[in-house]
């Protein structure tokens, strides 16, 4: 069905009920990567879930089509809001980008946006690419590593170099270990129809306070540390505190600082770390793909790569792009409406719950040629010209798509090129199992062989 803006709402039909039992809609909506496919193949591209009684969860409706994407994820902040998750975020760790109604939002993305153009995120690469170079060089003749492990590791140090203006090396273990904590506990609960209070000091929610503190001090240490010391090398920090609302002129607090500063090193260190590993993987199970990518690479010689370099280096963010497409970090984007919405030819009810099932667009058999297949060339010529907007949507889309997809790409590509360029990558697992705690990662070691490559 195709409406237009002219379309009365209110004569629109509901979308179809989905006819799974209860118990499998609950199953398919705990794990939205492959949930959201079963919903779909059962009652079609937009549906209607029963979930619970009405008076104890709102209508959730599953979309699965490229229209109904643009319908939802297009509209203004105002009409589709965050959700019971984002909320849980806040309570939690505090105001961010990610998490404050629009209101909030409005004036804090005026603020933040100019930092994360292509332009400005490139003041970071010297950052990554030494980060890479310095992670990769203890890969080789280790034997079998953990490519999971490995690319965290990786990504943490890059960001705490570029974010933080520090090396997390030391504390990398404690801060991984304390985003998962915090950020798990903030999605098991918010995916929760009924919820303990709040002020209910539960063993989980301790754990979950105890995690945030650790962030928070982290970076209170770290804002504090640059306003003593204005030689500081922490571009980021910089940059956040010269940034101020284009229109009021408002600055930042520290405290808003800090919050921000906790939202981009556990966005960044998950979803990067999780694309490069995928790609890694994927690599390491097509010899020939991995040897056509570090071709490319091997033609800008062997000094450490800039920003600059990205443009010859096409095939390498096609490669980055398919994993994101098999593999996408956030492979559900809910939405609460607020009023009364068309979404591809159905009527969706003020305050239901709505969820575009990225991860089940990208593996479309319908959409997409060779669904399952990992090909990067078709991210590349006149076929990925003519393809729908919506059907790639890894960083999401509309007014909240992610504010640091240029930064997640230009890191991604940085320490991808770098670790092709110095070793060879052999995947001794055929499966990727994944988790979803928050974003979507590697639920179990992955495990490779990395050979240093010889060249020359």
């Amino acid at each position: 069905m195709v409406t237009t803006q002219e379309t009365d709402v209110s004569a629109l039909p509901l979308p179809p009920k989905n006819p799974l039992s209860r118990r499998a809609q609950l199953r398919a909506i705990r794990y939205p990567y492959t949930g959201c496919e079963v919903l779909r193949d059962a009652g079609g591209p937009v549906t209607r879930l029963t979930l619970a009684p009405s008076w104890l969860m709102p209508m959730v409706v599953v979309v699965t089509s490229p229209r109904g994407g643009h319908d939802m994820l297009s509209r203004s902040d105002a009409v589709m809001e965050r959700v019971p998750t984002h909320l849980e975020m806040r309570r939690l760790i505090g105001d961010n980008l990610f998490d404050v109604g629009h209101d909030e939002w409005l004036p804090m993305r005026r603020a933040l946006q100019p930092l994360f153009t292509k332009k400005q995120v490139a003041m970071f690469a010297g950052h990554m690419a030494e980060a890479a170079e310095t992670a990769v060089g203890r890969w080789a003749g280790n034997g079998v590593i953990d490519l999971d492990a490995q690319c965290r590791t990786l990504t943490l140090r890059a960001l705490g170099r570029s974010v933080l203006g520090v090396d997390l090396d030391a504390q990398a273990e404690r801060v991984a270990g304390s985003l998962n904590i915090a950020l798990r506990y903030i999605a098991d609960r918010g995916l929760r129809p009924m919820r303990v209070p709040w002020w209910l000091p539960t063993p989980a929610r301790r754990r979950a306070r105890a995690a945030a503190a650790v962030l928070r001090e982290l970076t209170a240490d770290i804002l504090a540390d640059c306003r003593r010391d204005p030689s500081r090398d922490a571009p980021l920090v910089r940059a956040l505190l010269a940034a101020s609302d284009p229109e009021t002129g408002r600055r930042l607090s520290d405290n808003e600082i800090r919050d921000q500063l906790i939202v981009f090193l556990g966005a960044g260190h998950d979803t990067t770390a999780t694309t490069l590993t995928y790609a890694l993987w994927q690599l390491g199970r097509h010899p020939q793909l991995q040897a056509r990518a570090a071709a490319e690479v091997a033609e800008l010689g062997d000094r450490e790569l800039t920003a600059d370099d990205v443009a010859a280096l096409p095939y390498t963010v096609a490669v980055l792009h398919e994993a994101l497409r098999l593999c996408p970090p956030g492979p559900a984007n809910p939405r609460t409406a607020m009023q009364d919405i068309d979404v591809d030819g159905y009527r969706v009810p003020a305050g239901s719950l709505v969820v575009y099932g990225v991860y089940a667009v990208q593996r479309d058999p319908a959409l997409w040629d060779r669904a399952d297949e990992f090909d990067p060339d078709r991210f590349l010529g006149p076929a990925a010209k003519v393809r729908d907007r919506w059907q790639f949507v890894p960083f999401g889309g509309g007014p909240r798509s992610c504010i640091g997809d240029h930064f997640a790409m230009l890191e991604a590509t940085l320490a991808l090129a770098t670790i092709l360029r110095r070793v060879e990558i052999e995947s001794l697992d055929d499966r990727f199992p994944v988790d979803m705690p928050f974003t979507m990662l590697a639920a179990e070691p992955i495990r490779a062989v990395a050979r240093r490559r010889i060249t020359g």
